[in-house]
């Protein structure tokens, strides 16, 4: 069968152990996934795990990234990326640029103000906005994982605008009755909601079923 990936876009915004959490749980289910790596986002690794993404090595970056747990912890998960393709930040002649090559959809995780902006605005800067503009237009799915606060008026419209385009906005804001011990259970449900709007399944969190009390913490 031809592959039909997921573009998985990481923005600038704080939040990549979002990104991660979205990639090895696409990874788990069997999807392919095609992932594009912004320069601005490249900055927030840097400084959120101290690692520097390099196209020329991407497959050694992405591994040990991918292998982090939220903590910053190396060699917490054993992921496989064989099934990932990486596609620079700056290549507008890319397969994701055009409506002709076929995708699932498109998540971007964690979305920025700017990127957020750029693509309700079609401005197209880099293969992140470009492929974004594609899925709406190709009328896929596309999943905003914002991750900002406060927002002011501007970006609210923005938001709207993306929603009207028929964009799914997926806030990156962790819930607590899943019952969360650990910094990664509150990433993994925001990844979680992502792929809940994607409609990958995955394990990821506890999902309510209706009775109070089952996220509290109980001794013993």
């Amino acid at each position: 069968m031809p592959r039909t990936p997921w573009i998985v876009g990481v923005s600038g915004a704080s939040g990549t152990p979002y990104a991660a959490a979205v990639l090895r749980a696409l990874l788990d289910a069997g999807e392919s996934v095609d992932l594009v790596v912004s320069r601005a986002s490249r900055l927030t690794l840097l400084d959120e795990t101290g690692i520097s993404f390099r196209d020329a090595h991407w497959q050694a970056d992405l591994r040990e990234w991918l292998s982090r747990g939220a903590d910053g912890k190396p060699d917490t998960f054993s992921v496989d990326i064989d099934a990932v393709r990486h596609w620079s930040a700056g290549d507008l002649a890319a397969g994701p640029s055009s409506g002709s090559y076929r995708t699932k959809g498109m998540l971007i995780v964690p979305a920025s103000t700017a990127s957020v902006a750029g693509v309700a605005l079609g401005l197209s800067k880099d293969l992140l906005q470009r492929a974004a503009s594609v899925t709406l237009k190709e009328d896929r799915k596309l999943i905003v994982a914002v991750r900002e606060t406060p927002l002011n008026g501007q970006t609210l419209r923005h938001l709207v605008t993306l929603d009207d385009a028929g964009a799914t906005v997926v806030p990156a804001s962790p819930a607590f009755y899943a019952g969360a011990t650990h910094i990664q259970d509150l990433v993994d449900f925001v990844a979680g909601r992502v792929l809940d709007a994607a409609g990958v399944p995955h394990g990821l969190y506890r999902r309510w079923q209706g009775e109070l009390g089952g996220g509290a913490q109980r001794d013993g």
